[in-house]
């Protein structure tokens, strides 16, 4: 019995190493990776007097920086891009990626990397800059997770998407094998500026496909947003999000964040609440499950049926226009379930037609549609943890949908979106 007290005794050496038996038989580790970045409100970063991109390169000498664009962006900011670091006296290499959802490839990450080996970039003192929308930043800093085992990135979004959303977490990843983000990393940038100012050269369908995941957050978590949405949608759209000339209202600058957020009271324009509330709302949510150890994720609303319909659609949707037909989907299934009325269900759907987003699609089929949530089951440990909406602003997990549910709910979202099943 004392040999064996011996065998299995434990020590620790230091603070979360473990030993176990003497002679020791096991080490066990246990650690933590302090977390933190930054999501900045910045307009017109690209200003040559602004030195925000720069910041963590003041008193540097010779400063260099390695950008990647898409050839959409390139054509539109390239010239001011450029201009802006040769401005500044820095030395840079600007690498530009084909856009679109059907690029987000192992390539593309390939190709990122490559020419991060022939700029040889300092990866302590060098940041990557990640210009572009969701599926640039998200293949950059895929390519910053794996390059030298992490190298720091800048994310800079130029699209709707990116500003509330692909910009604002931790998650990178690129589409393999015909799945949606297959692969991937949790790499946050160490920061993320948001400038509106680069909505001004979108087009409407993509200020919706980025309306589409506001409305996400509105319908699980924020009745406010949804209010803001349906009453100012149309403007929204057609303002690209833009807010009033100055002098007219009081605009952010005029009252401390904190105070905006905890008082919700100040009539802040349409533009700057829905925004705000739209990447506050997310962050709420991201922050104490950054890593997704718990599976139940009401961010997940919209995505689970949304990336076997958009990689199929491929590349007719937009990755917000699948998430919206997910949405109506599952908006369809609460209401026959009845945590739903059947005019909050009318009112979802028409601002998701305020908002120029689809309500349905042709793949809204049992043979599209059950595979989809068999592969969410298995990407969310063998249950289904379905979000669905309860009323306007909040939401239920559910594990029980079957495959005739789901076959009804289909048929009845096409009657009241089409008029006749399909």
């Amino acid at each position: 019995m004392q040999q064996n007290a011996q065998n299995t005794q434990t020590t620790r050496s230091d603070e979360g190493l473990f030993a176990v038996g003497s002679p020791v038989t096991h080490w066990s580790v246990q650690t933590s990776k302090p977390v933190q970045y930054e999501i900045r409100v910045c307009e017109n970063v690209f200003d040559p007097d602004n030195p925000t991109v720069l910041e963590d390169a003041a008193g540097t000498a010779g400063p260099r920086r390695f950008v990647v664009t898409d050839r959409v962006v390139d054509s539109l900011y390239g010239e001011r891009i450029r201009a802006y670091f040769e401005h500044n006296g820095v030395e840079h290499q600007v690498l530009v990626l084909d856009d679109g959802e059907e690029h987000k490839s192992v390539e593309a990450v390939l190709r990122v990397s490559e020419a991060l080996d022939a700029f040889g970039v300092d990866r302590r003192r060098e940041p990557v800059v990640a210009v572009g929308g969701g599926v640039l930043m998200d293949i950059v800093g895929f390519a910053a997770s794996l390059y030298r085992r992490s190298t720091p990135f800048i994310r800079i979004p130029t699209t709707l998407i990116g500003l509330v959303d692909a910009g604002v977490g931790a998650k990178t990843g690129v589409n393999h094998n015909g799945h949606k983000n297959r692969l991937g990393t949790y790499f946050p940038a160490d920061r993320t500026l948001l400038d509106r100012t680069f909505l001004t050269t979108l087009d409407g369908r993509h200020i919706s496909n980025g309306l589409a995941e506001i409305l996400k957050i509105a319908l699980i978590k924020d009745a406010r947003l949804f209010d803001l949405l349906e009453q100012h949608g149309a403007d929204l759209l057609e303002n690209k999000l833009q807010s009033p000339a100055a002098g007219i209202g009081p605009t952010p600058a005029d009252v401390p964040v904190d105070q905006r957020l905890a008082s919700r009271g100040l009539h802040l324009d349409p533009a700057t609440e829905v925004v705000e509330r739209a990447i506050h709302g997310m962050l709420e949510e991201l922050q104490p499950n950054l890593w997704e150890k718990v599976l139940e994720r009401v961010v997940d609303y919209g995505h689970t049926f949304s990336p076997t319909i958009e990689m199929h659609a491929l590349p007719a949707l937009l990755h917000g226009e699948a998430v919206s037909v997910d949405m109506a989907l599952t908006t369809v299934m609460a209401e026959r379930r009845g945590l739903v009325s059947a005019y909050q269900r009318d009112r979802i759907l028409g601002v998701m037609n305020l908002l120029g987003l689809p309500v349905w699609h042709p793949l809204c089929t049992p043979e599209v549609l059950q595979p989809a949530l068999c592969d969410t089951v298995r990407h969310r440990d063998g249950k289904q943890r379905l979000p669905l909406p309860v009323g306007i602003g909040s939401a239920v997990f559910v594990n029980d949908v079957t495959e005739s549910e789901l076959a009804s709910a289909a048929r009845e979202l096409a009657l009241l979106t089409t008029g006749a099943a399909r």
